[in-house]
């Protein structure tokens, strides 16, 4: 009976070590997988990611150089060497410019655009929307809704034309336009400020370098001063045209001494200098008349 029972127990020994041995092999063979797996997956997110630091670095995998931020550098660059030579060549500086679309469809979209800048010391905002209409092969885009606003002192030399550009939608006459007044300006504020210089005391700018009068008053005739008005007038269609007018201001007790033909006939001599001489030419004769001959 003993022996019966000890071959029963040897019996269930062999069948319990034979499935441990075989759930250790089952063990092995998973470990075995999942460093496998492991070993894959390492190696593919590394080869993706080395692939993506080559790309970015301009370079593809295999030796095939491909200088892909080089590029964008180069082609950065041409963009802004484009946008200076362009600058250069119109003189209007943008400083932003947005763009918001209101409708998009196959054949038509709209947009809201506001753009910002300033041509010389002129600033300028400008809002519209452009529509651009595909008809066959070709398309159409038309400006709507123009809001023109310019920041200048003399505003009003430009009302009437800033009118008329938003009532014709003409953009290309404004930024044109905006352009020559903003030359003319800047050649009057270059010539009051190169006399006052030249002449400081003699010449005298109350209103600074840029307003449109510049005051002649030599220091042995107090009271007798001569204005020099130089104004910039837009028409509506868009002409610039400068206008130099000299004024005199004298005292009455130096009128009865000096004859009113000759002081009425001052604005007529300086027009017919203009006509001969130019503006700077005209206006240096009448500074060095004004300072009695001398370089003060």
């Amino acid at each position: 009976m003993e022996e019966k029972m000890s071959e029963e127990n040897t019996d269930e020994v062999k069948v319990l070590e034979a499935q441990i041995k075989r759930l250790q092999a089952e063990v092995a063979a998973l470990q075995c997988q999942q460093q496998e797996n492991s070993k894959d997956t390492t190696f593919h997110f590394r080869g993706q990611m080395q692939d993506a630091m080559l790309y970015m670095c301009g370079q593809r995998r295999g030796g095939e150089k491909e200088m892909v931020l080089c590029r964008l550098r180069e082609e950065v660059k041409e963009l802004e060497e484009d946008l200076k030579q362009q600058t250069r060549m119109n003189g209007i500086t943008l400083n932003s410019c947005s763009t918001k679309t209101l409708h998009s469809s196959n054949s038509k979209l709209v947009q809201q655009l506001y753009v910002s800048g300033h041509c010389s010391k002129l600033a300028f905002q400008v809002e519209f929307q452009l529509s651009e209409v595909k008809e066959g092969q070709r398309s159409k885009r038309t400006i709507s809704d123009l809001n023109v606003v310019v920041d200048a002192s003399d505003l009003q030399k430009l009302g009437s034309f800033l009118s008329r550009v938003e009532e014709s939608k003409d953009l290309l006459l404004f930024f044109r336009t905006l352009r020559t007044f903003s030359d003319r300006c800047d050649d009057r504020c270059r010539t009051f400020q190169h006399f006052h210089e030249k002449y400081p005391s003699v010449v005298s700018l109350p209103g600074g370098s840029r307003s449109e009068v510049m005051t002649l008053n030599h220091p042995q005739l107090p009271g007798c001063v001569l204005f020099l008005h130089w104004s910039v007038e837009v028409s509506r269609d868009g002409g610039v045209t400068p206008n130099i007018d000299l004024l005199t201001k004298i005292p009455e007790e130096a009128l009865r001494l000096v004859p009113s033909q000759a002081v009425g006939g001052a604005t007529e001599a300086f027009q017919s200098l203009l006509r001969i001489l130019g503006p700077e030419a005209a206006i240096e004769s009448v500074v060095r008349a004004v300072s009695l001959s001398q370089d003060t």
